[in-house]
C-alpha cells in the first residue's frame, strides 16, 4: 500500500512530466541502439561481402572492424547523453518534486 507522500508525488504534474520525458528519451536511445546492433548483425548475415571489403586497397583492415567499433562508440556516446541529461535535468526535477511534496 502506497503512503500518502507517495500518492502525492505520483499525482504531481512535474513528476508526470519527468516520467514522460525520461521514458521518451530512454525509448528513443534504445531504438537507436537496437537499430545499430541489429543493422550490424543483419549486414553480417545477409551481405558478408560488404564488411569483408578492405578499407583501402592493400590494407588488411576491412569495413567490419570500423563498423563494429562504431557501434560500440555509439553505445558509449548514447549512454553519456542519457547520463548527462539525467544529471542536469532529471535529478533537478526529482529534487524540486520532493522539496514541494515533502514540505506540504
Amino acid at each position: 500500500m502506497a503512503s500518502e507522500l507517495t500518492q502525492r508525488i505520483r499525482q504531481n504534474p512535474q513528476y508526470q512530466r519527468l516520467l514522460k520525458t525520461r521514458n521518451t528519451l530512454g525509448w528513443w536511445l534504445t531504438i537507436v541502439v537496437l537499430v545499430a546492433y541489429y543493422g550490424f548483425i543483419g549486414i553480417i548475415a545477409f551481405d558478408k561481402s560488404l564488411f569483408a571489403t578492405p578499407v583501402a586497397e592493400g590494407w588488411y583492415t576491412t569495413w567490419g572492424s570500423p563498423a563494429g567499433f562504431g557501434v560500440i562508440v555509439l553505445t558509449i556516446v548514447l549512454t553519456a547523453i542519457y547520463v548527462n541529461k539525467a544529471n542536469r535535468e532529471f535529478d533537478q526535477m526529482v529534487k524540486e518534486v520532493l522539496e514541494k511534496e515533502v514540505k506540504s
